[in-house]
């Protein structure tokens, strides 16, 4: 709707002003003029009155169109929010998820990385599966199944030739194999010890262990020549003063 325009106006007051003129025989000119004046000032207030509400309505429509737009909005920013919130949860999952991933990586590689281990007095760098696979063998060799025992040691050497474990590795096979009598064995395995790994210190308990399996079979002038081998190449060591005792005996 708009306002009233002048136009309109003009023909209401026309409306109003013919009756008056029919009856203008009866009225003077100062009482015409006045009926006139107030019939001209109802019809202003009643078209600002009109104007007024056809203003109201139209500041109405204006308001609730402007409320209409701000609960849209409202409803985006709760829609958009929504979103964020999503998407703020799915990116602290994948930060949880790697730094899980990060911790696990790190301690598989902690489980590869070389370690420092005390052999013999000797600090030397080992893997955790060298240390792992010499402990479990020399487990089962304390546990009294030297067979079971010298297999696993036998693979240790076979697996791992250049590890700090490997003369201990292959000491103890000598041993295990003694264990079961097996001396020509025995004597095989304490051999290498002495030779491929003749600067540990497990090499002169190694060829003391080599006299007595040649004593086991009765083989004295091997027995008594490996001591005094021994007491040649290792001198100054408890193996070498056993050895001898051992060759004050055989004399």
């Amino acid at each position: 709707m708009k306002k009233l325009l002048p136009s309109r106006l003009a023909c209401l007051l026309i409306a109003a002003w013919l009756p008056l003129q029919a009856s203008a025989g009866l009225l003077d000119d100062a009482e015409a003029r006045k009926a006139i004046l107030d019939l001209r000032a109802k019809v202003d207030n009643i078209a600002r009155d009109l104007n007024g509400r056809i203003d109201n309505k139209a500041d109405k429509t204006a308001t609730l169109d402007m409320l209409n737009q701000n609960e849209r909005t409202m409803s985006e920013i709760a829609k958009l929010r929504g979103q964020i919130e999503v998407l703020a949860n799915e990116i602290a999952k994948a930060q949880n998820g790697q730094r899980t991933l990060y911790a696990d990586l790190d301690a598989r590689i902690k489980k590869l990385e070389p370690r420092q281990e005390n052999i013999d007095g000797q600090t030397a760098e080992v893997l955790p599966s060298e240390k792992q696979a010499y402990d479990s063998a020399m487990e089962t060799f304390k546990g009294g199944d030297y067979k079971a025992a010298a297999a696993s040691l036998q693979d240790f050497v076979k697996r791992y030739p250049d590890s700090a474990y490997a003369a201990n590795a292959q000491y103890w096979l000598g041993n295990a194999y003694y264990a079961q009598r097996d001396y020509k064995k025995a004597i095989a395995a304490q051999e290498i010890v002495t030779t491929t790994y003749g600067t540990s210190p497990k090499a002169a308990d190694a060829m003391l262990n080599m006299a007595t399996s040649y004593a086991e079979l009765k083989d004295l002038p091997k027995a008594k020549k490996t001591l005094q081998q021994l007491v040649s190449k290792f001198p100054g060591t408890p193996a070498a003063q056993s050895a001898k005792d051992r060759l004050a005996v055989l004399k």
